[in-house]
């Protein structure tokens, strides 16, 4: 899936603590996104020419981790499934941080959250 549209992520990685310089560069990209279910474990990838990053979980299941290929937190998470949207709850150095997948008219949504900010996403399918 291929990024078309980009909102608030400038207002949204200045409270996650992103630097300036990273914040620009990220606001030019066109991030691609795959989504796989292999057995129990879910992997989401995040990818452009600046930086990849990968997270494998289970649902309902809590983990350490470290987002070294974003913005290099490290974080307790836990996946869980509410309705038709993957969500993610991230402990940390930040109050109410986390993210939320869903498909909504063959798209794939994406909106990032961190102490009252929220970013959105939208993917399109690429062949």
């Amino acid at each position: 899936m291929s990024n078309v549209i980009k909102l608030h992520l400038f207002v949204l990685v200045s409270p996650a603590g992103i630097g300036l310089s990273t914040r620009k560069v990220a606001l030019r990209l066109k991030h691609r996104k795959v989504i796989e279910k292999i057995s129990e474990v879910y992997v989401i990838k995040t990818l452009s020419t600046f930086k990849n990053y990968a997270l494998s979980f289970r649902i309902n299941e809590e983990f350490d981790e470290y987002t070294k290929g974003l913005d290099g937190r490290h974080c307790k998470s836990v996946v869980t499934w509410e309705g038709n949207r993957m969500v993610c709850t991230q402990k940390g150095e930040k109050k109410n941080r986390g993210w939320a997948h869903w498909i909504e008219d063959d798209k794939l949504h994406l909106e990032l959250y961190c102490e009252g900010q929220i970013c959105k996403q939208v993917f399109k399918q690429v062949a």
